[in-house]
């Protein structure tokens, strides 16, 4: 049984998400949390299994509550929130950096066309990030360093371009990553990160504020330039096409998720061959290994994020299961790299 306190301050919302995991008979709501102290004092008393988590609450918010339970009692959360207000998606972005898994919408009743798609999501989302071991955080910069990094030779054609995907855990990857590369990084980058629809000109919009590289959603036909991050848009693969161009896709899903890991690696060894650099961060499953695969064969180089730094290890370590990556480093150690390769 999977058992969960629920933390929202509407009580029309929260016995609505209670109804909804209640309704699966694996999950059992343990608490209510009126706001982020109850929900911190609920976590700490109880030791549920997950915690889904509004923003906007009183006393203490949501991103504040995340901090805390992450410190002193680490559980997975997963954030619902139906607020796309620039603050609170700024907040929500900032929640997934410090420890929550998930943003999911917060289903809005039984009359919207929506709900039953959203209600699947909240439960199978639930019971999937349950079973994520989430490590515990720290106040101050002092806790025990948990880097490592494994290298080995690569060929010496300089990158032309970075292409990265992420699934749980990624947006706070990124966030490491490109927030160390300098303004001046020679080629551009190119990102599938799977999250909720709706949160992805949100996540462009808060990696554009804490990185020194400008972030963008992608758009159909641009030219990826140098010193630019694009994020693949909702609902569309992401790909390159020839000189550089993007190209925006609506073709079939790959392994359950568009866009695809492996549709942009696969694009990019095409057009980049043995000058393409490829990065697998945090996620579960094992989507853009077969992506990889096709950057192996073109010659470039591939970078997987190591075990004690990924929230899930599913992505990079189907990665590292195929022998795939020449490079297995920390978050800390990958910018530093990626500037030797380009």
């Amino acid at each position: 049984m999977i058992r969960v306190v629920v933390a929202e301050d509407s009580p029309t919302a929260r016995e609505l998400i209670v109804r909804i995991l209640q309704s699966d008979p694996e999950i059992t709501v343990v608490g209510e949390a009126r706001d982020g102290v109850e929900a911190v004092a609920m976590t700490q008393a109880l030791r549920p299994d997950l915690v889904t988590m509004d923003i906007h609450m009183p006393r203490l918010d949501g991103l504040a509550a995340t901090k805390e339970i992450m410190i002193t009692a680490p559980t997975p959360i997963v954030i619902v929130t139906g607020s796309h207000i620039a603050r609170e998606v700024r907040d929500t972005m900032e929640t997934l950096r410090v420890g929550a898994l998930e943003v999911l919408v917060k289903p809005v009743g039984v009359s919207s066309p929506h709900f039953a798609a959203e209600s699947k999501r909240l439960v199978e989302t639930v019971k999937a990030m349950a079973r994520v071991k989430v490590v515990r955080h720290w106040r101050a910069t002092d806790g025990p360093s948990r880097a490592t990094t494994t290298a080995t030779s690569v060929n010496d054609a300089k990158g032309r371009v970075v292409a990265i995907a992420a699934s749980t855990g990624g947006p706070a990857a990124l966030q490491h990553v490109l927030g160390e590369l300098p303004a001046d990084f020679p080629v551009p980058v190119l990102v599938v990160q799977h999250i909720t629809s709706g949160f992805t000109i949100g996540l462009a919009s808060w990696l554009d504020t804490v990185c020194h590289l400008k972030v963008k959603v992608a758009q159909q036909g641009e030219i990826a330039a140098p010193r630019t991050v694009y994020i693949a848009p909702d609902d569309r693969h992401l790909a390159v096409q020839g000189k550089g161009s993007i190209a925006l896709l609506d073709t079939p899903k790959i392994g359950g998720f568009r866009p695809s890991g492996t549709v942009l690696f696969e694009s990019v060894a095409r057009v980049f061959g043995k000058s393409a650099v490829a990065v697998i961060l945090t996620g579960m499953g094992d989507d853009g290994v077969i992506g990889l695969r096709a950057i192996q064969q073109a010659g470039g180089r591939i970078i997987a994020q190591d075990e004690p730094t990924s929230v899930v290890f599913g992505m990079p370590g189907a990665a590292v299961a195929e022998g795939l990556p020449q490079a297995v480093l920390s978050l800390d150690a990958m910018a530093a790299y990626l500037l030797t390769l380009v």
